[in-house]
């Protein structure tokens, strides 16, 4: 669960309601369905205008990690590098063979499959470097659903603010019917630049943390590999890969890595 977030987005909101609240106003005027029907879908359909049906759905299936997200556990992939160095120093590269089956990164797995099969260094890396760019580009697409998302919807908002004043001119006469639409058209323009600026634009900017965050685990990944098979000393490995960490730190003494044989 990612605390951030999903304290970042109550405060945002308790902020703007409370002060609201301290100017006289109330949640009921706000909570209007027709204005949240106009920006929601006119959002949606422009988004799905612009993207393809398989990025779209990968960008709502991402919105989780933007508040579930269970971070990349550096750590555990790095020191079973280095065991993996250890080993490989001792017995070769070719006894990591038995232990691929205990690797559940398949890019770490691709990669220690491609050093014990005797892969030169230089071709893994153009190997593997090709997948993470391909991945890669494919991933940086999601983000751009939500700043795509961010961009349309205030001006949907104004869209659903027109509607309501259209509303207003054709019941004139009718002055429930011209407090309706005058409350549709000033909270659909809400509506709008607080699902942009709230939602859509943070969540962007979340989900490039979140995918740059990944990518540098398999650049460490990859790194590290290519360090074993060029037979880099396992405790050189473990300085030299620590630098990929965000929340990098050295180990505590009492944990320092053996250097092996």
């Amino acid at each position: 669960m990612d605390i951030a977030s999903i304290g970042g987005i109550a405060l945002a909101l308790i902020g703007i309601l409370a002060g609201m609240m301290v100017e006289g106003g109330s949640i009921a005027q706000i909570t209007q369905p027709t204005a949240a029907m106009i920006v929601i879908g006119g959002t949606l359909g422009a988004v799905m205008l612009q993207f393809p049906m398989n990025i779209f759905l990968a960008a709502i299936k991402a919105i989780v990690k933007v508040f579930l997200h269970k971070g990349s556990n550096g750590e555990a992939t790095l020191a079973q590098i280095v065991a993996f160095a250890n080993k490989a120093r001792r017995s070769g590269i070719v006894s990591l063979d038995a232990d691929l089956s205990t690797v559940t990164d398949p890019f770490l797995r691709q990669a220690l499959m491609l050093a014990v099969d005797g892969t030169e260094p230089s071709e893994v890396r153009k190997i593997m470097q090709l997948e993470l760019d391909n991945k890669s580009e494919i991933e940086e697409k999601i983000p751009a659903v939500f700043e795509a998302a961010g961009g349309y919807s205030p001006t949907v908002g104004i869209i659903g603010a027109v509607l309501g004043l259209i509303q207003v001119m054709k019941n004139l006469s009718n002055i429930d019917e011209v407090g309706r639409g005058i409350a549709v058209a000033f909270v659909a323009t809400i509506y709008g630049v607080a699902m942009a600026n709230l939602i859509c634009l943070p969540a962007a900017g979340k989900l490039k943390f979140r995918h740059r965050e990944e990518q540098m685990i398999k650049e460490m990944m990859l790194e590290g590999v290519i360090s074993i098979l060029e037979g880099m000393n396992p405790r050189m490995i473990e300085t030299k890969l620590r630098t990929y960490l965000f929340d990098s730190h050295p180990p505590k003494p009492g944990k320092a890595v053996e250097a092996g044989a």
